[in-house]
């Protein structure tokens, strides 16, 4: 190999280290912010609740955190509707979003008061189609309820799908309280938001949302 090509190389590989390290410092600062944290009244059109796994219509503990901490902001006041994502999985009868509907309901929030997107089985799509349905709501600005490792790409979607984003990421997951499991998702994270980046300018026009 050429002695060009291989210094070529070697600054390509630096700059890609280097920017995978950005990345994952990005994904553990955006982690510990909480826009809801200090806020007493209404600053989103809708919360945003990421699916995750059910098993036979009952929340994994994952999703009841997430869904316990949606309730939360509700019954402060911080947004008139939450919105649940989340398809099914191989071989599941029901998703992940109905799920967490019904978990809401039973625990007093209005049936009318929840929207949901059921086909989502990704990050990417279920961004993509709760963007859509929140137009049927005139909605734009989100409150997002995930996992902390999970908000920098959330935050980074729900912006290149129009919407404006606010965090709050729960506390009380099952991967919260696991450091070295909370450290191996952020290092997922931190592959998977370049990767959802370049995907959606790739596939803007088949995924862009009716804004």
């Amino acid at each position: 190999m050429a002695r060009w090509l291989r210094r070529l190389f070697t600054q390509l590989l630096v700059l890609a280290l280097l920017g995978w390290a950005l990345t994952i410092a990005l994904v553990w600062w955006w982690s510990r912010r909480d826009d809801a944290e200090n806020v007493s009244a209404r600053m989103a059109d809708a919360i945003v609740v990421l699916g995750a796994a059910q098993y036979d219509g009952r929340p994994s503990p994952v999703l009841q955190a997430r869904l316990d901490h949606a309730q939360l902001l509700y019954e402060r006041g911080l947004a008139p509707y939450v919105l649940l994502t989340g398809g099914r999985g191989d071989g599941d009868t029901q998703s992940e979003a109905g799920a967490g509907r019904r978990y809401l309901v039973k625990r007093g929030v209005p049936d009318s008061m929840i929207l949901h997107e059921d086909e989502g089985r990704t990050t990417f799509t279920s961004m993509n189609n709760a963007a859509n349905r929140l137009v049927e709501v005139d909605g734009k600005a989100v409150l997002l309820v995930s996992d902390p490792f999970h908000m920098l790409r959330l935050s980074l979607l729900a912006r290149l799908h129009g919407l404006t984003p606010h965090g709050s990421p729960t506390r009380t997951s099952p991967i919260s309280s696991n450091p070295l499991l909370e450290f191996e998702y952020a290092v997922r994270e931190s592959l998977a938001v370049p990767v959802d980046f370049v995907r959606y300018f790739l596939n803007g026009t088949r995924f862009g949302t009716n804004r």
